[in-house]
């Protein structure tokens, strides 16, 4: 698609629930700043939707990787190793929580005042809870308040992450060529192993660069500010594409606009239920190579978090070439076949992942670098075949609500439920988590006959 994407008609009128007066006056600035008219091509709805998702895992792995190294001495520093690394996820899962609740409340903030408005606001919530946590006070000045804070702090973060969905990812796969649905589903995808490999980074060179004492203090919130960084950056890109006629005209010939929860759940509640289970082996597999394995070499063995890191950086570079490779499997056999074949290896590799996991020598950094690379194998096609369950209308609404139920119910916990159950029944319990996943990704594979359908 190389050709670009013109305005099919004039600015909205003030009558339509997405043209608020805010946005009017955004797009004017638009087509008097610089050129007479702005074409959206979709290079550039490329670029905005792997700008924004990099953004948000960039943001959200600069957590999880602190609730790993920091939050259980820096808030708990009276309880076990163990029992602080439960707590410290435990406050990870509130996100998770938080984020259904926000997607409802900004869609109606959509309906109400608009796209861009709906963006700004989230994007600010983000970058101010994110901000907050890097000026968190530690046990030591205000004792269990610390914990109290960081758990208010991600909550906002979780229903700030409701809020970003700009539907840029629908519109890109709605336009793509019928042959390369499948390349261009991938492409807000690449975003989590790009996100992982930054955040990682910077942890792995502040760890290298600071004594244990200095990270533990301060070293550790600079990674928050720059993320804070990053997400105005990804604001201003994004709306640059949202604040135009031309992308409004898109939704609305694709009809890419919120719907009422109430309405989207009385009139496609099945596809929501099931939608949310076609991506559970993923997403399951998702933190038990990101984050539980930091946690769990940390905890059973004598490396540092910087040696553990570059295991999984290797692993994340991994992910960013089997992502691309999901595009092009994906068009070439379809996502639904894709999606469950990739179960059927995840399903393996939950059967001799953890004899990986407890071995010495390389089987830790074998274990995340196999993960990562079928993680990316499955991600990659994931959110893609999601959104084909929904019809247009509620396309919007459904795929935002749908992911966020996904994450909640097969990743949301999985740190906090797998480190519990590894501790009582040994590291065996990785593997039966992770074939749960897979047994509810089949089972709705097999139900969702409506992606197939599309996917032809």
């Amino acid at each position: 698609m190389s050709t670009s994407i013109g305005p099919q008609g004039m600015a909205h009128s003030a009558g339509q629930p997405h043209s608020t007066e805010l946005e009017r006056h955004a797009r004017e600035a638009n087509r008097t700043h610089g050129a007479k008219e702005h074409r959206v091509a979709p290079g550039e709805i490329a670029i905005g939707v792997v700008i924004g998702r990099t953004s948000e895992f960039f943001d959200f792995f600069v957590y999880a990787i602190a609730t790993v190294l920091v939050f259980p001495r820096f808030l708990f520093p009276e309880s076990s190793p163990n029992t602080a690394m439960l707590l410290s996820f435990a406050l990870f899962a509130l996100a998770f929580v938080a984020r259904p609740i926000g997607s409802a409340i900004f869609m109606w903030l959509d309906r109400r005042h608009g796209r861009a408005v709906k963006l700004t606001i989230a994007l600010f919530l983000l970058g101010s809870a994110t901000a907050g946590i890097a000026f968190l006070p530690g046990h030591g000045w205000v004792g269990g308040w610390a914990a109290v804070l960081l758990g208010l702090f991600r909550f906002a973060q979780g229903l700030a992450l409701g809020g970003t969905w700009d539907g840029l990812a629908s519109l890109l796969a709605l336009n793509a060529p019928h042959e390369k649905r499948g390349w261009y589903a991938m492409l807000p995808q690449l975003g989590a192993p790009l996100g992982f490999l930054l955040a990682a980074a910077i942890f792995a060179f502040l760890l290298s660069a600071l004594p244990d004492a200095d990270f533990q203090e301060w070293g550790w919130r600079y990674p928050f500010f720059v993320a804070f960084a990053v997400n105005v950056v990804a604001l201003f890109a994004r709306l640059r594409i949202v604040a135009t006629d031309e992308f409004s005209n898109l939704l609305e010939k694709d009809e890419l606009q919120p719907v009422g929860i109430g309405e989207l759940v009385n009139t496609n509640g099945r596809n929501v239920l099931i939608g949310a289970f076609v991506p559970l082996a993923t997403f399951a597999l998702f933190h038990l190579v990101t984050v539980f394995p930091l946690a769990w070499i940390i905890l059973q063995t004598d490396r540092d978090g910087r040696d553990v890191l570059e295991a999984q950086m290797i692993g994340s570079a991994m992910m960013l070439f089997t992502v691309l490779l999901s595009g092009w499997l994906g068009d070439l056999i379809g996502r639904r076949r894709l999606l469950a074949i990739s179960a059927v290896l995840i399903g393996a590799f939950a059967i001799g992942g953890p004899f990986l996991l407890a071995g010495r020598s390389s089987g830790p950094d074998t274990f995340v670098i196999l993960g990562f690379a079928l993680l990316g194998l499955s991600f990659g096609q994931s959110s893609g075949a999601v959104a084909s369950s929904f019809n247009r209308r509620v396309r919007y609404t459904g795929s935002a609500l749908t992911s966020d139920i996904a994450w909640l119910i097969g990743a949301g916990f999985a740190p906090l439920a797998v480190l519990a159950l590894s501790n009582a029944f040994g590291v065996a319990s990785v593997g039966a988590y992770l074939l749960s996943g897979v047994v509810c990704t089949l089972v709705a594979l097999t139900t969702n006959r409506q992606m197939e359908m599309r996917d032809r």
